[in-house]
């Protein structure tokens, strides 16, 4: 009940704030047009999660990150009094990562109910695009957390292993995966690479969706090892499995770091 309350509390601070409509209205903007110029099947379903498996590990993470820096004083004077600092971290956890899973949810949901797409085939595919970019917003929202609880004293350093985080899991770590495969082609590095790909919980998204629309041409060399492995159905089932556990190990970790922290 006290998590709910620091919860509702958080929320009313970020929406005086308004950036969080700013965020919802970035993504309804771009689904809009996705929808407009790509129409209403599965081409602007792939663009909008392509654009989400860029965006919200960006924005979760760096909101993460600073979310505690910008909360200190609050945070100081909630401690002041009898209060688990369990409770208090999931209601400063969940007064970021909820208000963010509304923001991108509404945002891309209304362009599709206006548009139509709500009525079509694409219903199930339209549940996993928001399903995956929920779990994303709160997976990377814990690993913010993570960061900046780590280097809570220095806000910068904090800010910076955030952004170079996001650097290297959206942009670098698939070149990593190709140089490998370059270097160590004549070797059978399948397993190897299945191990990699759950390193990595963008990818891991990545191939759900590239999974769930089929999309053989687009999937690169571990997502084929994935259908090839455990098919289509067991390939989302297993990459979602491996997406729960990166959610819960950032967090895991979050609250030991906050238990233990002297504000």
């Amino acid at each position: 009940m006290k998590s709910l309350t620091i919860l509702n509390y958080q929320w009313k601070d970020l929406v005086r704030g308004k950036w969080i409509f700013g965020y919802a209205l970035i993504y309804l903007l771009i689904s809009d047009a996705l929808i407009r110029f790509g129409g209403s099947g599965p081409k602007a379903l792939l663009s909008i999660s392509n654009v989400m498996l860029l965006l919200v590990p960006l924005v979760s993470m760096i909101y993460g990150a600073l979310y505690l820096y910008q909360s200190k004083e609050f945070t100081e004077l909630l401690l002041a009094q009898p209060l688990n600092r369990k409770t208090l971290f999931w209601g400063l956890y969940g007064g970021l990562a909820i208000p963010l899973s509304s923001a991108y949810t509404l945002g891309v949901l209304i362009p599709m109910l206006y548009s139509g797409m709500l009525n079509g085939e694409q219903i199930v595919s339209i549940l996993m695009l928001l399903a995956l970019g929920i779990i994303l917003t709160l997976l990377f929202t814990g690993i913010g957390f993570w960061l900046g609880l780590s280097y809570f004293e220095d806000r910068i350093k904090g800010l910076g292993f955030a952004l170079v985080g996001w650097l290297f899991l959206a942009v670098l770590y698939d070149g990593l995966v190709l140089l490998i495969i370059f270097m160590l082609g004549d070797y059978p590095i399948e397993k190897p690479m299945l191990a990699l790909t759950m390193l990595n919980p963008i990818d891991l998204a990545r191939i759900i969706v590239l999974l769930e629309f089929d999309i053989s041409a687009l999937m690169g060399y571990t997502g084929a090892i994935f259908n090839r492995f455990f098919g289509s159905f067991w390939g989302i089932i297993t990459a979602g499995l491996s997406l729960m556990l990166w959610l819960v190990i950032p967090l895991w970790g979050s609250t030991r770091k906050f238990r233990e922290m002297d504000f």
